[in-house]
């Protein structure tokens, strides 16, 4: 092995060797809480096992080697700024004390109120994925009808343009007072997020086909339905992934006011109840778990989007 290759297989335990070093010798400040365990050294610890493992793995694998050598760089950046982050809190409190708690506390809340995080999350993706799911559908629904029927755009494209730009969290008023429950509501907000963009970019994708596509359908003897199903809608797919991207992420946005409307869990509600106690340990907390949970989501639809669009895969990356 070259010694860049060494150093790139060496640089990842080495920087959590760095970190775990600066934690142990440098003595704590006084000005934040003293945390009832240190959390933030026993995960180094764990990590340092595995970025080990991992190192003496690369050694004997040359095709786990190539992998591991690729991302140790940044996963190493990621260590170091932890270890900053640490300097500026719990060893210097540098960064005001109240807004910027400790990497200590963080992970502890972390692992202390699993189960109460755990039990938000699951409220969380009750509200997201059924809102997700009637959004995306509506949107789809209404993105093929207004791109293949001329009397339907005449009658709605107007009032996608109008009503769709309008932020899904100022229909709230009219929301609390047309639906049964808090659930339905923030579910319908939580859709109406990803219905806009989702609609915008299906009939976009849908007019920008080649006439040629249905040309050669109608020649080879298909039906008007025919060419919309198996020519039109496969052909405007890569346009509506975009679209259901875009709509993911709003609805992410979405869900942490939604969830504000009376609800007694999720994690819009804990993080927004844990602001209003000061409790910023909670807040990074919930923070970190949300958008862990956006990018598994992420990561997921394009992993689908791969495996129905063969011909497209890896066109846009993740």
């Amino acid at each position: 092995m070259k010694y860049h290759q060494l150093l790139k297989t060496l640089i990842l335990p080495l920087a959590v060797t760095i970190t775990l070093a600066t934690d142990l010798i440098w003595t704590d400040t006084t000005e934040h809480p003293v945390a009832e365990f240190p959390w933030f050294a026993a995960a180094l610890l764990f990590l340092l096992v595995i970025t080990v493992l991992f190192f003496f793995t690369a050694l004997f694998f040359p095709r786990f080697r190539e992998i591991y050598q690729a991302k140790s760089p940044f996963y190493s950046g990621i260590i170091l700024f932890l270890c900053l982050i640490n300097i500026l809190t719990a060893k210097t409190a540098t960064l005001p004390v109240l807004y910027f708690p400790t990497l200590d506390r963080i992970f502890g809340v972390l692992a202390e109120e699993s189960l109460f995080i755990g039990k938000c999350l699951l409220y969380s993706l009750r509200l997201q994925l059924t809102g997700w799911f009637f959004g995306a559908l509506a949107g789809i629904g209404t993105g093929i009808a207004i791109g293949f029927s001329h009397r339907i755009r005449y009658w709605i494209h107007p009032l996608v343009r109008i009503l769709g730009p309008i932020p899904s969290t100022a229909w709230i008023p009219l929301v609390l007072v047309s639906f049964p429950g808090t659930v339905s509501a923030s579910a319908f907000l939580i859709a109406l997020a990803v219905w806009f963009p989702t609609t915008v970019l299906t009939m976009n994708g849908i007019a920008n086909i080649p006439n040629s596509y249905f040309e050669v359908a109608a020649t080879m003897g298909a039906s008007s339905r025919y060419a919309i199903f198996h020519v039109g809608i496969p052909a405007a797919m890569p346009h509506m992934f975009i679209g259901l991207f875009n709509g993911t992420c709003a609805s992410f946005i979405t869900l942490v006011t939604a969830e504000m409307l009376g609800a007694k869990y999720g994690l819009g509600w804990y993080i927004n109840w844990q602001k209003d106690m000061m409790a910023y340990a909670h807040v990074y907390a919930g923070l970190i778990v949300m958008s862990l949970v956006c990018y598994c989501i992420i990561t997921l639809l394009f992993q689908l989007r791969d495996k129905i669009l063969v011909w497209q895969k890896g066109v846009i990356k993740w």
